[in-house]
């Protein structure tokens, strides 16, 4: 299954250069995102812009396939990937920014899509898991719980360019709270890191 990794922000919360390459547990965190795709048996292309140059770099050095969008924006340059790449099977969309991913929590997202019957499944984890609320910058109901969006997403290539039915999965997983947007969050993170090894 395909997966795209959108690594095209500039990251300018975080203000460490280009996020997908901010080391957390000493690596860079796309280099974990990636890892947890790879784990789960996913074909991977990395979606970069001209705000993130070194990452593109990165991706040639590391044998990693990328592609280059315009940087009109999160959902723009998706659109833009998966049509470049003529992609019509469903296939996973997700942020570069969760490091704590891993495989396990992918299959259960991917089973969840599996089962719902409907085009497209979006993954939000409980608000209470988040560390920093205040850094959310949305949240709704999923289940009558407060959530935020985790920021991986399943869609039909297919119909890519149309509206899709949504299966919003919620899924109280702490690892899909750490999301690395300010540096409290990568302290967070690291801390975590620090404390599992993995």
């Amino acid at each position: 299954m395909l997966t795209l990794i959108m690594a095209g922000g500039e990251g300018s919360r975080l203000n460490l250069g280009e996020k997908p390459l901010v080391s957390v547990g000493g690596r860079p965190m796309i280099a974990r995102v990636i890892d947890a795709f790879d784990s789960y048996g996913c074909s991977i292309v990395v979606v970069t812009t001209s705000k993130t140059p070194m990452t593109r770099n990165w991706c040639r050095i590391m044998g990693i396939d990328m592609i280059p969008t315009e940087g009109t924006g999160y959902i723009g340059d998706m659109v833009h990937a998966v049509s470049e790449l003529g992609e019509t099977n469903p296939l996973f969309v997700s942020v570069c920014d969760i490091p704590c991913l891993h495989a396990g929590v992918i299959g259960t997202i991917h089973t969840a899509y599996r089962e719902c019957g409907k085009d497209a499944c979006s993954t939000w984890v409980p608000l209470v898991l988040v560390h920093n609320q205040e850094g959310v910058r949305y949240a709704g109901q999923v289940d009558g719980v407060a959530a935020c969006p985790a920021g991986i997403n399943i869609l039909r290539g297919d119909i890519i360019r149309k509206p899709q039915e949504e299966y919003r999965f919620l899924l109280a997983e702490p690892r899909l709270a750490h999301n690395v947007n300010s540096r409290t969050d990568l302290a967070y993170v690291n801390a975590f890191f620090s404390k599992t090894g993995n």
